[in-house]
């Protein structure tokens, strides 16, 4: 298999200081996806020829609503769908404005803390990514 056949996309751990319930404590942005039934951090599929880090914002903006500032680089996830392999980079973005409205590929988004998020998450490598998150924060 040569790098030619991975499918590589991008996505965000989102995260923003919670408006409400905690003021100042950290809230991380999960998307629930109905045709996986699933929840995850937003991620989706490059365009040919398109940056990771703009393909990542891209895509939070898009599943999410939310415009964002990126941060630190967070670890890549690395594995098979139907058969391909799928390579999926991640930065920390912190949320600065919008609103989510359901589409067609994301139907619901949670705010959660960092314990409700790693719980909520449905795939053990998006559950490391809130450890990464924490740590590039310096608040693990």
């Amino acid at each position: 298999m040569t790098d030619d056949d991975t499918i590589q996309a991008a996505g965000c751990v989102l995260w923003r200081t919670s408006p409400m319930d905690v003021p100042g404590e950290l809230e991380i942005c999960l998307v629930h996806r109905p045709k996986y039934d699933d929840w995850s951090h937003p991620k989706g599929k490059l365009k040919r020829g398109e940056d990771p880090l703009a393909g990542a914002l891209r895509e939070v903006e898009e599943e999410t609503g939310f415009r964002c500032v990126p941060g630190a680089r967070l670890p890549s996830a690395l594995y098979y769908v139907d058969g391909r392999r799928k390579q999926v980079g991640y930065w920390a973005a912190e949320a600065t404005d919008g609103h989510f409205i359901p589409n067609r590929e994301v139907d619901h988004i949670s705010w959660l803390t960092p314990d409700a998020a790693r719980t909520r998450l449905t795939q053990s490598r998006d559950r490391d990514l809130v450890d990464a998150l924490l740590s590039a924060l310096h608040l693990a």
